[in-house]
């Protein structure tokens, strides 16, 4: 039986939990339930100071009276002050930052002299800038924002967004006339900061600066915008305008004032923090569902009725078709894993399909877009015999799509035209999508904010919500269905990033220089002035800076903001071309490309098979054929860690990063610091479809590509190991296991994904001289995940022993050991002998040590 909150009553529940459960058919699969209680509203009156048009506007779109968290937020940013707004999914946040810009607009505007054709004065409106994550968001604030002003019959505030894909005659226009423009980090570092004397009417009056849904500035994304916030900043002042004031909108999350300080560049104490959310709010209904167990094929192929699934659109789909599993596969040297348990995205498909044909809207949310399109087509594949025109009330939305197909997609989910969306995170964040029924979630988002971001879409706007976890075969959603108070009762995760990481501040500091010399005087905007000058020396011994008495200057023709990878992809991507065509198929990204698109790799295409004839590195292509084979391609890596030392001739700490760390628990041993990580891609395997039996093995001759980041370890001498059991023969394999299972529960610490980490083991390390398990951040110079284990270590090994050890499995399975990503066939793993690890090191872990 499912474990529920003691707070819910029998009949209590959302009554689509009902459909959900399939009458109880299903109900073996729900492993908690908990209903959070509704909250009522609390207004608050306009205030005094807001533009008696705007409130006016507001009135006619329905809001009467702002909430009181609304009004706390924008009267802060009227004073001037910093301000992280951190409520739920539909709590109005954008009218909290809104109303004090675009009053301040149109005061300035009425405050401007007649003689208002001199440049004096046009130079100095006020002026506002909106930063999103995603054009998506962009576009669909500036919608929002348009009909507010046509709302409130303003006609003297102009709005415009501002990318990439804006034309030059429009882009001229928002630079001579816009009041308003709505962009995002991308935009702003590559192109309106290099270009900023064009930009100086924007610039000089810049009154505010919004930071929509800023819980997703983490890691390298999140130190890159943080360090193009200060050269905004640092240009504004230059031009001669006034710090502006900045808002950070984002998702609940830990600290908020702490993260938004950092990404502002200020102290947290000049930050006010608005966390109080003061908007209605329905019950929400939230299951925890874990996928059946798949005990062989018969289960699948016929029911409990007897009948045979092609007749019943309801059975659930053939467990064999690779294509139900949404993750890679999990290979072992006997071939592909068994995976005990049904796909996570096979079983949202089943859903869907049910609350959909009960005339529910719901959205479900996958981890990819191939995920977003699979359950999409399950769906509408299970409707079809039941009725067609339900069949086409089920659409995909993702990344990709043209903005008008994102649009019309987003329209049709608000008038009913569509039941059920299956999506990406693309519309995790704010983009309106309200009055739905239901949301699913396939698999763990990668954190408690995201969850909770995306299960805000139910029930918004008053209304009470379902919100269904559906776990995946990995160890941490395992063991997040299985704990269910590592979901509810556990804190927020707080926004981990760092703007000091040499490898993001160095560029960014080339791209500063371009822009304006640096001086002396002014490098504390951008970190500890130490570390900064020892950065600098470095830029200047390499030729990428020049030292004059004067500053440090930028010298050469091409961009500097061009060294900077804003996102963390790991450089430029491989495109996959087919070779008699020149037809572009799709790019890889630089990380990847070794291991996927390696001359003989099969790389598959909407279905359709191709073979790699030639990867040119030098030219960033891989060149494809077309042809049928009956074999899919693995690739064999080679990876060694080296601890990094300053000076060190062979394995050298960047300039500028912090030094080692370390503490002792007894006699084991626990470290934080740079690591140089060698990979090298030497062989791949030819394995047949479906058996996995292998074909043969054939070498590659790749580089060897190293990688300057920052690792946590731990080290446990051989004592320690054979009085729990773990002997010369079994360490390889225990050390294995318990790597891996880390690595699978580190996000549920930090603000991650298992795609963002590293790790090696050995049963002898050069650098410790003992057995060490390594997991590092993999992007240059580190991301603060390592670092974030490091500090919740004896927390952080209880999960991963508890999850290792409370799997059912004999001998590991993708749900605890196994893992997707590891390069040596998942060999060897001793799952028992890793359990035996984790407590021989948790047995000296301090009594003081966090442990929740």
């Amino acid at each position: 039986m499912p474990s529920r909150d003691p707070a819910a009553v029998p009949g209590d529940n959302h009554p689509l939990v009902d459909v959900l459960t399939a009458h109880g058919a299903r109900a073996d699969r729900l492993t908690h339930l908990r209903t959070l209680p509704a909250r009522t509203g609390e207004h608050a009156d306009w205030p005094a100071w807001a533009d008696p048009d705007l409130v006016a506007g507001c009135r006619a779109l329905g809001v009467e009276r702002p909430w009181t968290h609304q009004v706390t937020a924008a009267e802060a940013t009227w004073r001037g002050e910093h301000v992280a707004l951190a409520t739920s999914t539909g709590s109005g946040k954008s009218l909290a930052f809104w109303l004090p810009a675009l009053t301040a607009v149109r005061d300035a505007r009425r405050a401007a002299t007649p003689d208002a054709g001199r440049i004096e004065a046009r130079h100095r409106g006020a002026t506002a800038l909106y930063l999103s994550p995603t054009k998506a968001l962009a576009a669909d604030q500036l919608s929002g924002l348009t009909g507010l002003l046509d709302a409130a019959g303003i006609r003297d505030v102009r709005t415009a967004t501002c990318d990439g894909d804006t034309s030059t005659e429009e882009r001229r226009w928002v630079v001579d006339h816009a009041d308003v423009v709505l962009t995002n980090p991308d935009f702003l570092h590559f192109a309106l900061l290099p270009q900023h004397r064009r930009w100086t009417r924007l610039l000089r009056g810049l009154r505010y600066v919004v930071v929509d849904e800023g819980h997703t500035y983490r890691g390298v994304f999140g130190a890159h915008v943080a360090l193009v916030l200060r050269r905004l900043a640092r240009l504004v002042e230059h031009l001669g305008g006034a710090a502006p004031t900045v808002v950070v909108a984002s998702a609940t999350t830990a600290d908020p004032a702490v993260s938004a300080a950092r990404l502002i560049g200020v102290d947290p104490d000049q930050v006010t923090a608005v966390t109080r959310d003061s908007s209605p709010s329905g019950r929400r209904t939230v299951a925890l569902w874990r996928p059946p167990e798949i005990t062989g094929p018969a289960v699948e192929r016929v029911g409990a009725d007897g009948l045979d699934p092609a007749a019943d659109p309801w059975a659930l789909p053939d467990p064999l078709d690779r294509e139900a599993h949404e993750a890679d596969a999990v290979l072992t040297p006997s071939g592909e894993a068994e995976h005990p348990r049904r796909s996570a995205t096979a079983e949202v498909a089943d859903l869907l399909a049910d609350l959909a044909a009960h005339g529910a809207r719901t959205l479900a949310f996958t981890r990819s877009r191939r995920g977003a399109e699979s359950v999409a087509q399950q769906t509408r594949d299970h409707l079809r015999p039941v009725s067609t025109e339900l069949a086409g009330r089920i659409a995909a939305y993702r990344g990709g799509y043209l903005p008008e197909e994102r649009r019309e997609l987003e329209q049709a989910l608000r008038s009913g035209a569509l039941l059920g969306l299956a999506t990406t995170n693309a519309l995790e964040l704010g983009v309106d999508i309200s009055g739905l029924d239901a949301v699913l979630v396939a698999g763990w988002p990668g954190t408690r904010m995201s969850l909770w971001q995306q299960a805000g879409r139910a029930g918004r706007a008053g209304a009470d919500g379902l919100v269904a976890f559906v776990a995946r075969e990995d160890p941490l959603d395992t063991y997040l269905v299985t704990h269910p108070e590592a979901v509810f009762d556990a804190p927020l995760e707080a926004c981990v990033f760092d703007p000091a990481n040499p490898y993001v501040l160095a560029p960014q500091l080339c791209a500063a220089a371009q822009e304006l010399p640096l001086r002396s005087e002014g490098l504390a905007r951008f970190g500890d002035p130490a570390r900064v000058r020892e950065i600098l020396d470095v830029l200047v011994a390499r030729g990428a800076l020049r030292r004059r008495p004067s500053g440090w200057y930028w010298t050469h023709a091409q961009p500097a903001a061009d060294l900077a990878d804003l996102r963390g992809s790991g450089g430029r991507p491989v495109r996959v071309v087919e070779a008699s065509t020149g037809r572009l198929l799709g790019t890889v990204d630089a990380a990847s490309a070794d291991g996927q698109v390696h001359d003989g790799a099969v790389y598959v295409h909407q279905g359709v098979t191709f073979v790699v004839d030639h990867l040119d590195l030098a030219e960033h292509v891989a060149l494809v054929a077309r042809r049928d084979v009956d074999h899919a391609t693995w690739s064999r890596e080679l990876m060694e860690i080296s601890l990094a030392e300053p000076g060190d001739a062979e394995h050298p700490a960047p300039e500028g990063a912090p030094p080692a760390r370390g503490r002792a628990w007894g006699p084991v041993t626990w470290g934080l610091g740079p690591v140089e990580v060698t990979s090298q891609v030497v062989s791949f395997q030819r394995r047949r479809i479906p058996d996995m039996q292998v074909l043969d093995t054939e070498a590659l001759d790749l580089p060897a590509r190293t990688l300057g980041t920052t690792a946590v370890w731990w080290s446990v001498p051989d004592f320690v190991l054979r009085a729990a059991g773990v002997d010369e023969e079994t360490a390889p394999g225990a050390l294995h296991a318990a790597e891996h299972a880390a690595i699978g529960l580190l996000p549920l610490l930090a603000t991650c994904d298992r795609w963002d980490l590293g790790g090696v083991s050995t049963a002898r390390h050069p650098d410790t001289g003992e057995a060490t398990v390594f997991v590092y951040d993999a992007y240059p110079g580190g991301a603060g995940f390592a670092e974030r284990g490091y500090e919740l270590g004896a927390q952080w090994l209880r999960a991963v022993r508890e999850a290792v050890a409370a799997c059912p499995c004999a001998d590991g399975c993708p749900a605890c050991v196994q893992s997707p990503k590891c390069g040596n066939e998942n060999s060897p793993l001793d799952k028992r002998g890793a359990v035996r690890l984790l407590d021989a090191v948790l047995s000296h872990a301090p009594a003081g040590a966090p442990t929740s």
